[in-house]
């Protein structure tokens, strides 16, 4: 369903290594809003929510609600450092548009 790339377990991985509470994984969904209607949201959290699918990807496990799944489903999350600085991006084979921020698709 959900691939992270190597970088993006890594960095994932650090954030729970650094995180106050123990994580038990990543929550990825879908919400309405963004510039192409559709956006992103990305969080650690404790436990999943009923229903949720959880997928393991590089041993991170990763939380996606009912309504996400179908728009997340292929999805290649990697984490990119650049000039323009560093973040979670998402090769999505169902989105039929991108935001040039990269955070939002339609």
């Amino acid at each position: 369903m959900i691939v992270l790339t190597d970088s993006a377990v890594h960095a994932v991985r650090s954030a729970i290594d650094k995180a106050e509470a123990s994580p038990a994984g990543l929550r990825i969904q879908v919400e309405a809003g963004g510039c192409a209607g559709y956006k992103y949201m990305m969080g650690l959290v404790g436990t999943p929510d009923d229903g949720d699918a959880v997928v393991s990807s590089g041993g991170v496990s990763i939380f996606v609600d009912e309504e996400s799944q179908p728009l997340l489903a292929g999805t290649t999350i990697d984490f990119v450092v650049a000039l323009e600085g560093s973040g979670f991006t998402f090769d999505n084979p169902n989105a039929t548009n991108n935001c040039s921020c990269g955070k939002s698709f339609g």
